[in-house]
């Protein structure tokens, strides 16, 4: 099936310390979107959209010079701008891969496993396992309960879709007012099944200084 990627980038690196767009920051000398979209590259994928901070587009279309890329301007909201994404995908798109810009260390395992679960069951995310105990407190900070770990999952991106099952939950959600916590949990509350899609842990997402030191020295190293 013809598959697009999707990728969000309309955050600004705040909690980076920055007042740029996060996704053009630099990990050792090469923006991050850049080292994002050569995974899905090496996967096959090299067509799709990218949304970027609304006043930017100049900047994102000079740092991805010679791609195959759409560029949108995001919403108010991470919802808004995949959805804005989505009306955006050219007419040949059956399957949306969605996957945070933050990400560059995505496996092409993991890509193509999710797109080949998203074929098969119409929507996917890759995950990991949980490794700890995870604690449910209550508003006090009190231990309401302990959910079995064998059932929990961290979600990861990409988050994979048949095109008309994700459009159709964006658009049920802006008509009805629903916020969801991501793309997956939209398809999982209009009744949709999701396939989860183990990934790996060093599919990290970088949020704070601190990741951006790590993600530079694993480039350094070698390891990504």
């Amino acid at each position: 099936m013809t598959t697009r990627f999707l990728i969000p980038a309309a955050g600004m690196g705040t909690r980076l310390g920055l007042d740029s767009p996060k996704a053009l920051v630099a990990l050792a000398g090469r923006p991050m979107l850049l080292r994002t979209l050569d995974r899905f590259a090496e996967a096959g994928l090299e067509q799709g959209v990218v949304i970027h901070p609304a006043g930017y587009e100049a900047d994102f279309r000079d740092a991805l010079a010679g791609r195959a890329v759409t560029l949108v301007p995001g919403g108010a909201r991470r919802q808004d701008s995949v959805r804005c994404g989505l009306e955006a995908l050219d007419d040949a798109a059956e399957v949306v891969a969605i996957h945070d810009a933050a990400r560059p260390f995505v496996s092409v395992a993991a890509i193509r496993a999710s797109v080949e679960a998203a074929e098969t069951f119409g929507a996917a995310t890759v995950a990991i396992p949980s490794v700890d105990t995870i604690l449910e407190g209550d508003a006090d900070g009190f231990l309401v309960a302990t959910p079995e770990r064998h059932r929990l999952w961290a979600c990861q991106t990409p988050q994979t879709f048949r095109a008309e099952v994700v459009t159709e939950a964006h658009r049920r959600a802006a008509a009805e007012g629903f916020e969801g916590t991501d793309d997956a949990s939209l398809v999982r509350h209009f009744g949709g099944r999701v396939k989860l899609v183990t990934g790996s842990r060093d599919n990290v997402k970088i949020t704070l200084p601190e990741d951006l030191r790590l993600a530079e020295l694993v480039l350094r190293e070698g390891r990504a």
